[in-house]
């Protein structure tokens, strides 16, 4: 079935073509939603025509309207209010409409011949996965799964920081004070263990500043010459050159760390294509460096430090190889570009990082394209804002941090103690009872998560996610089990409801099938801008305008059948559509409740 944008599109453009002789391209004439005080499901502004027309707003969209009305059979009507078009459409579309969306196995657009790799997680293997871990990989899990359904062949991958200064300072901390203890015998997840070492660093790193101060060294002096700094550095230089016990025991503190984040990524539902490892990347840059300094990218310094220059662009000189050789981000993010192109021949590549690292990204984009790389104008930094709690910002290195692990939990127990109260599990066994408080405390994360705009710094609120009014994922999902329990009634009372006749629309019945119209720009739309957060919200206004529809009409208590057999096939198109947009950002969408 032909998209109506585009079929409105294409009369609008044939109305100023035959009624002004204007040549206007159908996809330069912008619809928006009709604002719901007024009748209609799609707007069209007449300001920007009417020097061109001749004519004032509200008499452009007059003349406009009666033409569509006479010559597209898909518009019964229009009302024009202050310049803007207000576009009606006839019952016997909507539920022509609403017959073909039964039909569709799937809603996913034809596959586009592109690739895209979305790089998410990204987590250091010094400490376990946190509140912010989190925000992290349900926007890029959801991004995946948003491109792969509007036809792009996605790669998720996962570029691991398993090297550095930070993963030596869990390393020394456990090598002097962990007395062989392994997840086994602290029954401790392995990423749980290795963070408490970090922790424990940190801790026993204060100490040993503070014994310097107090005898006398200056807080400047005393952070330099802090004896457990120093050996931490000198534990990173060994591990460099390959020390046999050193990366011994790295080797086995990150496989403990390994298992953890397995753990984790499959109690939260995400998944990647490809590990990359930074301690196999790290050095990659090195040649890109050379050829850079060859082609004048790049300058060297007297001290044999490479830098380039940026000013034109408006950054700075940025470095991009330290004076004794050792590669910095920059380098290690150049070499990692070029493998995973050459790995995967991906036409975009999508790297999930928070916004802290704005200037970073823009610095390595723009490094690429001077350096004529040919995936360079497919790079994108889906940037987000920090997550932030009641109680303020998190620490790793003290220990502050919300555990993801910890937060799931506290979001399922959360979801069973409403549940439980509200009643909604009454004829539930046990385990599926279980089932459902890990869906919903699950879907409760994950939506409050990702409502929000990426770009934007946000406050979560445990209590405030898991409630079952409002915006919430326990609403959303609430709404598909009663739709659900309704298509049950329908098939037991044996109810042709696919075969249903024309009839009269109620108004809220226009308004859901007028946002079920939408789902497609929607989906392209948070495709081209990399924001799940439009697909969140466009699910939530489809649930609050069914249950609005649900508490105004009647449907099994309807004595016109055909008006009953409609009724139960628009539920059906509503569940479809919740589940298929709850799926995209990788929630699950229960039938009972």
């Amino acid at each position: 079935m032909q998209n109506i944008e585009n079929i409105l599109q294409f009369h609008i453009s044939l109305a100023f073509k035959t009624l002004f002789a204007i040549e206007i391209e159908s996809n330069q004439l912008k619809l928006t939603p009709t604002r719901k005080e007024f009748e209609g499901s799609h707007t069209f502004t007449c300001f920007q025509f009417a020097k061109q027309t001749g004519k004032a707003p509200d008499a452009l969209g007059n003349v406009i309207g009666n033409y569509l009305k006479q010559n597209c059979s898909e518009i019964s009507g229009f009302n024009v209010v202050k310049g803007f078009l207000n576009i009606v459409l006839t019952d016997q579309y909507f539920i022509h409409f609403l017959k073909s969306q039964a039909q569709k196995a799937t809603f996913d657009f034809a596959p586009n011949g592109q690739k895209v790799m979305v790089e998410y997680s990204s987590p250091n293997t010094n400490k376990p996965l946190h509140l912010g871990h989190l925000r992290n990989n349900f926007l890029g899990f959801s991004m995946a799964n948003i491109l792969k359904s509007t036809g792009y062949e996605v790669v998720k991958a996962n570029l691991i920081n398993d090297r550095g200064i930070h993963i030596c300072k869990s390393m020394l901390a456990y090598q002097k004070f962990g007395n062989n203890e392994t997840p086994q015998t602290a029954n401790l997840k392995g990423d749980k263990l290795v963070g408490k070492y970090y922790v424990e660093f940190d801790k026993q790193s204060k100490v040993a500043k503070s014994k310097l101060i107090e005898n006398g060294v200056s807080e400047e002096d005393a952070e330099k010459q802090n004896p457990l700094l120093i050996e931490a550095q000198e534990m990173l230089l060994k591990w460099e050159k390959g020390d046999t016990e050193v990366v011994n025991l790295w080797k086995k503190m990150n496989s403990w760390v390994y298992d953890g984040f397995e753990t984790t990524y499959k109690t939260i539902g995400v998944a990647f294509d490809k590990y990359y490892y930074e301690s196999n990347t790290y050095l990659l840059g090195k040649e890109i460096v050379e050829e850079g300094i060859a082609k004048g990218v790049f300058y060297k310094k007297e001290d044999s430090s490479v830098w380039i220059d940026l000013t034109a662009e408006g950054l700075d000189h940025k470095l991009v190889l330290r004076s004794d050789g050792t590669s910095v981000y920059i380098t290690q993010d150049m070499g990692t570009a070029d493998l995973k192109y050459n790995e995967f021949g991906c036409n975009r590549s999508v790297y999930v990082v928070g916004n802290e690292q704005d200037y970073h990204f823009n610095v390595l984009f723009h490094i690429l394209k001077k350096l004529n790389r040919p995936y360079a104008n497919g790079l994108f930094h889906l940037s987000y804002g920090m997550v932030d709690l009641p109680s303020g910002k998190m620490k790793s290195r003290e220990g502050t941090v919300v555990d993801a692990d910890d937060l799931v939990q506290e979001m399922i127990d959360e979801a069973q103690k409403q549940t439980t109260e509200l009643g909604k599990i009454d004829g539930f066994k046990p385990d599926e009872a279980q089932k459902l408080y890990y869906t919903l405390g699950l879907g409760a994360l994950k939506y409050f998560l990702i409502k929000v705009d990426p770009k934007k710094r946000m406050l979560f609120n445990p209590a405030e996610s898991i409630d079952f009014h409002g915006n919430t994922g326990p609403f959303i999902q609430y709404t598909h089990a009663r739709v659900c329990a309704i298509m049950r009634k329908a098939n037991e009372l044996k109810i042709d409801y696919k075969n249903t006749q024309h009839i009269d629309l109620q108004a809220t019945e226009r308004e859901i099938i007028a946002l079920l119209l939408e789902c497609e720009k929607v989906v392209k739309q948070a495709s081209d801008e990399y924001s799940p957060a439009l697909i969140a919200n466009y699910v939530y206004e489809i649930a609050k305008t069914y249950n609005s529809f649900y508490a105004a009409v009647s449907i099994f208590q309807e004595q016109n059948q055909e008006i009953v057999k409609f009724r139960v096939l628009l539920s059906e198109t509503v569940a479809k559509y919740i589940k298929y947009c709850l799926n995209m950002l990788g929630i699950d969408a229960p039938e009972r409740m």
